[in-house]
C-alpha cells in the first residue's frame, strides 16, 4: 500500500510499512522513514509505485487547462478527488487524482484552499482582479528587464529623466525603476552615480554635489515666496531726508504681508539719527552686511566707539510670514561660488548696513579711555548713517602687520582702524588670548561662472590670506565683545537667550549662560549676524524688548526656544559640512584645472595630512611614520569629482615644520 500525503506545504509519496489507525510508519522513495498523521493522508492507493506516482502527475498537471478546470469546477467547496471524478467522467486512477490536485494546488489565483484536499473555486470579479494584477506584474517585468538592459549598455532609459533627482539622493526601492537601476548596478559592478554618469544622466558633478544638499534641505526650491521673491519686491528702505520731522514713535514693525507695504518707512523713521559716520568691514562678496563701526576721538585722548548691528528684528516679528521664513531656513548657507539666503534678497537689502543709508540698528557704545580701558557701555536702538563699506582687498594692501610697523601711508578711516585694532589687542589680551601663536590660514574662493574648465561650468581661483590679520582681529574682537556684552545684559535680565557656550572643549549652544572658555569670556550669546543666522535674529527680538521695556518673544525655558536652539544647532551643523565638503570640491577642481600632479602637505596625525596651498585634509595610506608637524611630498595618482575623492601618494620627507594647531578650533567667535 503507498500513499499521497502533505507535509509543510508540499505534497510526497511513500510506501506504507505500518498502519497504526491515527498515524502510519512510511518509507520514502529516497529511503527515508517517516512518522505521517493520517489526517495528512489524501491519497491511498497500489499502483503506480510512490517513487513513479508524483513523477507521471507533475508531468500531467502542466496540460491541463486552468481556464477550462475553473469553468468545470462546482460553485461551492469541493474536494479534489470528487473534482477528478467529474473531470474525467470515471472513477479517477491513482495518477489522475493525483494530477487534479497538483494543478489545483499550482493555481492559487484560481483556486482557493478550504482545507487539506479541499478548494472552492475563486470568484469571477476576484479572478479576474487578480489575473489583472498578474499581467500587471509580466509587463512590469518585461519593461525592468528592458531598462537594466539599456542601462548595461550605456543608454539612459525615457523613463528616468523625471526620477533621477530620487533615484540619486532618496531612491524608492518599491518602483521598479530603481530596481532595474539595482540589478544593472549589480551586473556591472558599478555604483549608482557612476552607472548614471556613463549613461549620459550626470553631466555636471557640481549639480550633483549641490543637488544632494538642495534635495534633503530644500525639496520645494531655494525661491522665496510672492511678494519677496525679485520681480515683486516693495523698494529699499530710503533714508531719511535731512530736517525730517516725525511725531510717531518706533514700532517693532509687521513684515506680516497685512494691508500696505509689508514695510514702513515710517515705522523706524522716528529712531533717532546716531552722530557717528559709521564703516563696514568685509570681504569682496559679502552683501548681508551685518556689521559697522564708528569712532568718535575725545579731546581727552579717548574715544566712543560704536558697535552697530543690522537690526531686521525691528521689521520682522517671529510670528510674521518673514519670521516663519527665517525660522525654516535658520541660516544662510554659503558654497564657493553661490550662496542661500536666510531672508529674501529685498529684505537683506532693506536692513544691510550699505554706504549711504541710515540704517535701522542695534548699537553699543564703548566709553574707552586714553589708556584704552573700556569704562562702560551702553545699547541704543536707533538709525546709522553708514558712510562706507570697506573691502578687505582694498584695505589690506594699506593695513596690515607691516604697514603698522613701518608706518601707515594716508588713506580713508586710517586713524579710526589704527585706533580700534590698538583697542583689540588690549581686548584680546584682557581675554587671556594675547601673544597667541598662529599659522592657520584662511582661504577666498571665487568662482567665476562666465567661464568654463574642462571639468564644467565655473572657473575657480583659491586664495589665501594668513589667519589673524590686523583686520580680522580688529572685527573680530569687536563682535567678541558685542556678543558677551549683550550675552551679559540678557542673563542679568533673565530675558530667555540663545547662547554658545565652551566647557571641556566642547561647544555647544544652551538656553543657560555658560563660559566660554575657547573665548574667555564668561557669557556669549550670538547677536551680531541677524540677517543670516536666526540664532542672532532671536536673540535681536529679545534685546529690542529688554531696551524698549516690553514683554520678550520667547520666555525662558520656553518650548519654542528649546526647539529653535535643537533645530538650529543640528540645521547650521548640516549647512557647515556641505560648504566643507563643496569647498573640498572646488579644491579638487583647482588641481584639475591647474593640472597638478603633486602636491606638498604637513603631516597632522598618523597617515592624516593637510595640504600647504589648498584647505584640504587628506589621508595618505602609504604615509610612513611621521612626527606631527613633519613636511612630505606627495603625488596625486587621481582626482575623483564625482566622489569627491582623491588618491594622494606619498613620495619623500621634505623639511620639518611646526604642527599649528588642532583641526576645528573655534576662533573669534564669529
Amino acid at each position: 500500500m503507498n500513499i499521497l500525503f502533505e507535509e509543510e506545504g508540499s505534497f510526497k509519496a511513500g510506501s506504507v510499512l505500518a498502519d497504526n489507525t491515527t498515524s502510519l510508519q512510511v518509507e520514502l522513495p529516497t529511503g527515508k522513514r517517516s512518522k505521517v498523521k493520517a489526517a495528512n493522508v489524501l491519497l491511498r492507493f497500489v499502483a503506480p509505485s510512490a517513487a513513479e506516482l508524483l513523477t507521471q502527475a507533475e508531468s500531467e498537471a502542466g496540460s491541463i487547462d486552468t481556464d477550462f478546470l475553473w469553468e468545470a469546477c462546482p460553485e461551492g467547496e469541493f474536494g479534489f478527488e470528487d473534482m477528478a471524478t467529474d473531470y474525467y467522467g470515471q472513477k479517477p486512477t491513482a495518477v489522475e487524482a493525483a494530477t487534479l490536485l497538483l494543478a489545483l494546488h499550482a493555481a492559487p489565483m484560481y483556486f482557493h484552499r478550504k482545507g487539506k484536499g479541499r478548494f472552492r473555486k475563486a470568484p469571477p470579479e476576484i479572478l479576474q482582479a487578480a489575473k489583472a494584477g498578474l499581467e500587471k506584474k509580466r509587463l512590469q517585468a518585461e519593461a525592468q528587464e528592458r531598462m537594466a538592459g539599456e542601462l548595461k549598455a550605456g543608454r539612459l532609459p525615457a523613463e528616468f529623466p523625471p526620477l533621477l533627482r530620487e533615484m540619486l539622493y532618496k531612491p524608492d526601492r518599491n518602483r521598479i525603476e530603481t530596481k532595474a537601476l539595482e540589478a544593472a548596478c549589480a551586473e556591472t559592478g558599478l555604483s549608482v552615480p557612476r552607472l548614471l554618469e556613463k549613461c549620459g544622466a550626470i553631466t555636471d558633478t557640481h549639480e550633483y554635489h549641490l543637488g544632494r544638499f538642495l534635495f534633503e534641505f530644500f525639496p520645494k526650491g531655494t525661491g522665496f515666496p510672492a511678494p519677496w521673491d525679485n520681480n515683486e519686491a516693495p523698494p529699499p528702505i530710503l533714508p531719511r531726508q535731512a530736517g525730517e520731522v516725525t511725531d510717531h514713535p518706533p514700532s517693532p514693525g509687521r513684515g506680516d504681508g497685512g494691508e500696505g507695504p509689508p514695510f514702513d518707512d515710517g515705522e523706524w523713521r522716528g529712531l533717532p539719527l546716531a552722530e557717528v559716520h559709521a564703516f563696514s568691514i568685509d570681504d569682496a562678496h559679502t552683501t548681508e552686511i551685518d556689521d559697522a563701526f564708528s569712532v568718535v576721538f575725545q579731546p581727552d585722548g579717548g574715544m566712543r566707539v560704536g558697535i552697530h548691528i543690522a537690526a531686521p528684528g525691528l521689521g520682522i516679528s517671529p510670528e510674521s510670514d518673514l519670521g516663519k521664513i527665517a525660522r525654516e531656513r535658520l541660516s544662510t548657507v554659503y558654497m564657493p561660488g553661490r550662496k542661500i539666503t536666510m531672508l529674501p534678497e529685498p529684505v537683506v537689502e532693506r536692513f544691510t548696513l550699505s554706504a549711504g543709508s541710515h540704517a535701522p540698528a542695534l548699537s553699543l557704545y564703548l566709553e574707552v579711555a586714553p589708556d584704552l580701558r573700556v569704562l562702560g557701555h551702553e545699547s541704543r536702538i536707533e538709525r546709522v548713517p553708514v558712510v562706507a563699506n570697506l573691502r578687505h582687498h582694498d584695505i589690506e594692501p594699506l593695513f596690515n602687520e607691516q604697514t603698522l610697523q613701518s608706518g601707515l601711508g594716508e588713506f580713508a578711516f586710517r586713524d579710526e582702524l589704527k585706533r580700534l585694532w590698538e583697542l583689540a589687542t588690549v581686548l584680546e589680551a584682557g581675554r587671556g588670548k594675547a601673544g597667541k601663536q598662529n599659522n592657520r590660514k584662511d582661504y577666498n574662493f571665487h568662482v567665476d561662472w562666465e567661464r568654463t574648465s574642462p571639468q564644467g561650468p565655473g572657473w575657480i581661483e583659491i586664495e589665501e590670506r594668513p589667519r589673524g590679520s590686523p583686520l580680522d582681529t580688529l572685527v573680530a574682537e569687536l563682535m567678541i565683545v558685542a556678543n558677551s556684552t549683550w550675552g551679559g545684559l540678557l542673563a542679568q535680565a533673565k530675558v530667555g537667550a540663545l547662547y554658545r557656550g565652551q566647557t571641556s572643549g566642547k561647544v555647544r549652544m544652551t538656553t543657560v549662560p555658560t563660559p566660554h572658555e575657547g573665548l574667555g569670556v564668561d557669557c556669549y550669546a550670538w547677536t551680531t549676524s541677524p540677517l543670516r543666522r536666526y540664532t542672532d535674529l532671536l536673540n535681536q527680538w529679545q534685546l529690542i524688548a529688554l531696551l524698549g521695556q516690553e514683554t520678550p518673544p520667547f520666555p525662558a525655558k520656553s518650548a519654542e526656544l528649546l526647539a529653535a536652539m535643537r533645530d538650529f544647532d543640528i540645521t547650521y551643523a548640516a549647512y557647515a559640512d556641505f560648504q566643507r565638503g563643496m569647498e573640498r570640491y572646488w579644491c579638487l577642481r583647482w588641481l584639475l584645472q591647474q593640472e597638478r600632479d603633486n602636491l606638498s602637505a604637513q603631516v597632522i596625525r598618523e597617515n592624516l595630512v593637510r595640504c600647504d596651498e589648498l584647505p584640504l585634509v587628506l589621508r595618505v595610506p602609504s604615509l610612513p611614520a611621521c612626527n606631527p608637524g613633519q613636511k612630505v611630498a606627495l603625488a596625486l595618482e587621481g582626482i575623483d569629482l564625482l566622489d569627491a575623492e582623491l588618491r594622494p601618494r606619498f613620495t619623500e620627507l621634505l623639511d620639518s615644520a611646526t604642527v599649528d594647531g588642532a583641526l576645528g578650533e573655534e576662533e573669534g567667535g564669529e
